[in-house]
């Protein structure tokens, strides 16, 4: 039963997600910031800081963290400060709304101490880093690039994704810098007709109990940034991991030949994950990724340029917290303001033209900063209506950023013994139902919960096993949802497009009745908006069915393990 409703609070997020009280470490106060863990130590207790070793260790192949060359400990990335808040008329803070607040997890204290090596400071990597130092462990976190860059566009954060990092103390940060959209206006790409209305931003907060907003992918990095300094978390730059031990016990090597260990490793490297390509191998697989066919131009339109256009119905696009999606013959578009409407950011899926002069070769593409050509931008949304082709036009050439979209075949396994993978290292999500930073998040959240758990480090490959056994049947149901969202949002006009749109109107009059005779499943055929998708994605808290069914995952693993084991005595 829900509890009633909260009154209504200055922030609506201050009470409702606040850090619970003694349920995080307290750091220690005297500890030497520039000094790294040395991971050849057993864990250290929780309040004292550690001390740096002078004795080398006895095992010749291992390298503790700490013998890094000074010159890879750089750890400022050159975020922009932060914006100054829009001040104009437009309501981009709304009212508080009452949530509902009983059944929350708290962060537990790690039972048995660990010493994690997190590969990747991408958004999975800096979480899972910041919810397992909250646990008490000692996290220390390896990054390929020279410098942590403000790279990327929009993303959202779903409630799936928010009522984690409420549990983390992050909430309130990254609300500041989001946008919360208050609908979704699917629209015809030829006249810019309205095919259906999906109700978000306090709809979505009532149902689900945690926000949904949209966010610079480098605004929501810098927040998990400085909660990672805040808590004293090394993280190391151009110390690239090019392989881990050949039995995945938790070492890893650098690219300048140098090997470390730990108690786990956690691959958090994204679609060319290292890592994810060794486990594949294992199983006898060739880790490719395998192209979709489409691609995506990313603009960002600062809002200066938007208010000096004669179009009225453009001006309004940037003066609203609605997302919009055109739909098209082969293509999309989703756009939404975001950084206080500063800018208007739009994705732009189309045909990926170049795949077969390419050769498949998408390798050199699959990155956030890839030029595009704007010719070919407006080539293809040439036919589609004047309020598109107006936001095209105020982009300047040299300023179109485009990149493939592909994915991987699902893995049989995402761990091995002491190794693990996260977010687009295992499972790479195509932006089609916008879930990929929130799985990634979700990954996070399960493993700090499955190794905060245990009691032994015995007990490590039980609480990986845990981890994919909540996750991974989840996620790839995910993967496969995007995929399939992609094909009826890019129907070419005819009768199924026709039938699509119809359902699309009934979806979203239904919702608008919020009929209670069952009448608002009628199913949307987009299925980001999409209500009984809707309460899979976001309604589903991970972590509370993490906590709920510990003993009974735990159970199951080890019965598989079992089970594993007579098949290999067996053969």
């Amino acid at each position: 039963m829900d509890r009633p409703p909260l009154p209504a609070q200055s922030s609506p997020y201050s009470l409702h997600f606040t850090r619970p009280k003694n349920s995080l470490p307290q750091l220690p106060t005297t500890t030497n910031l520039q000094r790294t863990p040395d991971l050849s130590r057993p864990p250290i207790s929780l309040h004292l800081p550690p001390k740096a070793s002078t004795t080398p260790p006895s095992n010749p192949n291992y390298t503790p963290v700490s013998d890094i060359p000074a010159a890879s400990r750089k750890t400022e990335a050159p975020f922009p400060s932060t914006p100054k808040p829009y001040s104009n008329t437009t309501p981009w803070k709304r009212k508080p709304v009452p949530v509902k607040t009983d059944g929350l997890v708290k962060l537990p204290e790690a039972k048995t101490k660990l010493a994690i090596i997190v590969v990747g400071a991408g958004i999975s990597g800096l979480t899972v880093a910041i919810g397992l130092k909250s646990a008490g462990h000692e996290v220390t976190i390896l990054e390929a690039s020279e410098v942590l860059a403000d790279i990327g566009a929009g993303i959202q954060i779903a409630p799936n994704a928010t009522r984690i990092l409420g549990r983390l103390g992050l909430l309130q940060d990254v609300m500041q810098h989001a946008t919360v959209l208050e609908s979704c206006s699917m629209r015809r790409w030829e006249d810019d007709s309205e095919l259906g209305n999906g109700q978000m931003g306090n709809d979505a907060e009532r149902r689900y109990g945690a926000p949904l907003g949209v966010v610079h992918r480098g605004d929501l990095q810098a927040v998990l940034l400085a909660e990672v300094r805040r808590r004293r978390i090394p993280i190391h730059l151009s110390s690239r991991v090019v392989e881990v031990d050949e039995f995945f016990g938790a070492r890893v090597k650098l690219e300048r030949g140098q090997w470390l260990s730990a108690d786990v490793v956690l691959a958090c490297d994204g679609i060319k994950s290292t890592v994810r390509r060794q486990i594949a191998k294992t199983f006898g697989l060739s880790d490719m990724s395998v192209p979709t066919g489409d691609a995506a131009y990313r603009l960002q339109i600062p809002r200066s340029k938007i208010a000096n256009s004669g179009n009225k119905r453009v001006k309004e696009l940037i003066n609203r917290n609605t997302g919009t999606r055109w739909l098209g013959p082969g293509g999309h578009i989703m756009a939404y303001p975001i950084r206080r409407g500063t800018i208007y950011n739009m994705v732009l899926m189309h045909p990926d033209t170049r795949l077969l002069s390419d050769n498949g070769n998408t390798g050199k593409r699959e990155s956030w900063t890839n030029k595009g050509s704007k010719k070919e931008m407006v080539g293809f949304y040439k036919a589609w209506n004047p309020v598109i082709r107006d936001l095209i036009d105020m982009v300047p050439n040299g300023e179109v950023l485009e990149w493939t979209l592909n994915t991987h075949h699902p893995l049989p396994s995402w761990s091995m013994n002491r190794c693990a993978l996260l977010g687009d290292a295992c499972h790479p999500m195509l932006p089609y139902v916008a879930q990929g930073a929130a799985q990634g998040i979700e990954d996070a959240a399960v493993l700090t919960l499955t190794l905060s758990l245990i009691s032994s480090k015995e007990e490590i490959g039980t609480a990986l096993g845990v981890y994919e056994l909540v996750r991974k049947e989840r996620a790839e149901r995910v993967q496969r949802s995007a995929e399939r969202t992609r094909n009826v949002l890019h129907f070419v006009d005819g009768e199924e497009q026709i039938e699509r749109d119809m359902k699309m109107r009934g979806a979203s009059e239904s919702m608008k009745r919020n009929a209670k005779d069952g009448e608002w499943k009628r199913e949307n055929p987009d299925q980001w908006c999409d209500r009984e998708w809707q309460d899979f994605m976001w309604g589903t808290d991970i972590m509370q069915q993490t906590v709920d069914n510990w003993c009974n995952l735990v159970q199951k693993v080890e019965r598989r393990n079992v089970t594993d084991l007579n098949a290999t005595m067996c053969c």
